[in-house]
């Protein structure tokens, strides 16, 4: 029989001799997937057998019952004249302890839950969530009348709330979306719609930075308010500040090409703020680099899932359901766990890059710049022959990079006279390739995308 089982895994787990001390893997077992427990196996699998298996047939289920409050059931069984023992712990609905202790079977080891693990998989067995957990001391006059506001609008344009099921007041609307427990508002209504909810949840915000390098940052800036502020709030500084875009004219309408999909980035930024765990206090980290973009948040997988679950087709299981429903109902994400995948497919069809999914004690996506790999002009290039030259090459990276840099600053940097570096300039000007706006002093430079 154990012929199938020679490998320790998730449900299986090899002790050569029985000590009680072993009832906390029977815990953990019980708390997680359920699993067999083998007495008088060594770790490589191998049958070494025990002697006292009568008595330990007897003392181990009476030992787990008065322990632990649970039932297993032990058998024996004979290979080569040697006995051993499986013990067979079902999965319990409600939490198991051993002493007081909370103990979890994740992968082939055993873990003890403390702090907010353990809060979490105690609110998991009660088939509860943070997000939907109780705040005393906060009601519904606390909360910011222009949130609710925001809120009803984008879920009329979303079509996912018709006008003549616009709730009277906002307890009602607080109820519709099940933000509600009793006479207390939830962890997620403070979220969603108080002003500053950092005063109850100190890690609620976003913290974006632009790096030179990985030790190096040039600017920051934190993003606070509640997460329908911090959704566009983000998402508009990203553009504005943080991202460049080469300039084309369609007409004599401007066109800004961003180095990436602007839908592929909204979406993993609200992905992040839905699935955050805010009870870790850990903000949502956005690292902006010349060629790449990284957003990170804290959280937690379902159980089971790896990030090649994320990859595939998979249903929709949200960290923070309340909190998803609502961005749900304001037409920010989609409830079919299609996520990801559309962002890969725009990522793809916008630039040819895929985005990385890592997984360690949260997910961080990296978003890859084709800039390296692409070409400044194409139609004028062709006409040109595309003999611009490493220097004129040069000095629209430079400026696409740092759109306010000096022609001292281009000039040090490519090792030539400013004198040299005008007469490119004044090329690369007239022959459309950069545009200069404003002022010698107080302007700046714009590269030109000519079709």
């Amino acid at each position: 029989m154990l012929e199938k089982q020679l490998i320790e895994n998730q449900n299986n787990e090899f002790k050569e001799s029985w000590r009680d001390e072993y009832i906390k893997w029977i815990c953990g077992f019980a708390n997680a997937n359920g699993g067999k427990l083998f007495i008088g196996v060594d770790d490589n699998g191998q049958i070494v057998g025990i002697k006292n298996t009568k008595k330990l047939l007897e003392d181990i289920p009476n030992k787990v019952r008065d322990v632990l409050g649970i039932i297993v059931d032990v058998n024996v069984f004979q290979e080569d004249g040697l006995e051993y023992l499986e013990i067979v712990t079902d999965a319990y609905p409600s939490p198991v302890n051993y002493k007081g202790q909370y103990h979890y079977r994740t992968g082939s080891t055993k873990q003890e839950l403390k702090g907010h693990a353990l809060d979490r998989f105690l609110l998991r067995k009660y088939g509860k969530t943070w997000d939907s957990s109780p705040l005393p001391y906060v009601t519904v006059d606390d909360l910011d009348r222009d949130t609710f506001e925001f809120f009803i609008q984008k879920a009329l344009d979303s079509k996912r709330l018709e006008e003549k099921n616009i709730p009277k007041n906002y307890n009602e609307l607080l109820e519709k979306l099940r933000l509600t427990e009793g006479n207390y508002l939830k962890c997620s209504a403070v979220l969603l719609f108080h002003k500053e909810p950092q005063q109850f949840f100190t890690g609620c915000y976003v913290k974006i930075a632009y790096f030179e390098s990985e030790s190096v940052i040039l600017y920051q800036d934190v993003i606070e308010g509640n997460l329908f502020n911090q959704v566009e709030k983000t998402m508009d500084l990203l553009l504005t500040k943080y991202m460049k875009a080469l300039i084309s004219y369609e007409g004599i309408s401007r066109v800004e090409r961003y180095d990436y999909d602007t839908n592929a980035l909204r979406e993993i930024i609200h992905n992040a703020i839905v699935h955050n765990d805010y009870s870790r206090n850990v903000p949502i980290q956005i690292r902006v680099y010349h060629d790449k973009i990284r957003i990170s948040n804290v959280g937690s997988l379902p159980e089971t899932w790896t990030v090649e679950t994320l990859l595939t087709e998979h249903s929709s299981e949200p960290f923070n359901p309340n909190i998803a429903n609502a961005f749900f109902r304001a037409g920010y994400i989609e409830s079919w766990g299609r996520g990801i995948n559309t962002v890969i497919e725009l990522s793809k069809a916008y630039n040819g890059t895929v985005p990385t999914f890592k997984f360690l004690s949260g997910l961080t996506v990296e978003f890859k710049s084709d800039y390296p790999n692409k070409k400044v002009s194409n139609g004028l290039g062709d006409r040109l022959g595309n003999k611009l030259g490493e220097t004129r090459e040069k000095i629209i990276k430079y400026i696409y990079e740092d759109s306010k840099t000096s022609t001292r600053q281009l000039s040090e940097n490519l090792g030539i006279s400013t004198t040299a570096v005008d007469k490119n300039l004044k090329f690369l000007k007239e022959n459309g390739y950069i545009k200069r706006v404003g002022s010698a002093k107080g302007g700046h430079w714009e590269v030109l995308d000519v079709k």
